[in-house]
């Protein structure tokens, strides 16, 4: 497998970083790469690529997803396979950083090109950068949590009481 990894440093808090993040249909308007997003459900995306003339298409599953923390993805299929991963952290300063790793096998682009892929995540990271830092806010939010590919909910089920009904009287 090869790597690619990138960091960055952005000035927002780590929940704003986050919640931009997890709002896929934005990507098109900070990246020059991710030409369209589609969020068939809350763990399965469908993403459209391109570098100049030529596109690609691929769905990618959510595995595990913890709010303010961690997201990390595999695309399905054999074309453009590869895994990754994005974590916020906060930095002393109250500031964001902000690590991508994508992964590939041995026939994907990743290994082919890894100058090409590292210059392409940096240079997008930079324009999430600007994106977020010029907006000082989140545009939306999805503050779920994924484990192993499954949505789990966002609030745990209240106890249910054992007594079947309150005595009255």
């Amino acid at each position: 497998m090869s790597t690619v990894e990138e960091t960055i440093e952005v000035a927002v808090p780590v929940s704003t970083a986050y919640n931009q993040w997890t709002q896929f249909k934005s990507f098109p308007r900070f990246t020059t790469v991710v030409k369209r997003v589609e969020q068939i459900r809350p763990n399965l995306t469908r993403w459209v690529v391109g570098f100049g003339p030529v596109r690609h298409e691929f769905d990618a599953e959510i595995v595990n997803q913890r709010p303010d923390s961690l997201m990390t993805w595999r695309s399905l299929g054999p074309r453009l396979a590869h895994r990754g991963e994005v974590t916020f952290r906060e930095t002393p300063s109250g500031r964001t950083e902000v690590s991508v790793r994508i992964s590939a096998g041995p026939h994907g682009l990743l290994t082919r090109a890894p100058g090409f892929v590292r210059r392409v995540v940096r240079t997008e990271l930079a324009h999430f950068k600007e994106f977020i830092e010029g907006l000082g806010r989140e545009g939306g939010a999805w503050r779920g949590t994924i484990r192993d590919g499954h949505v789990r909910p966002t609030e745990p089920q209240p106890a249910r009481s054992r007594v079947p009904h309150w005595p009255v009287g």
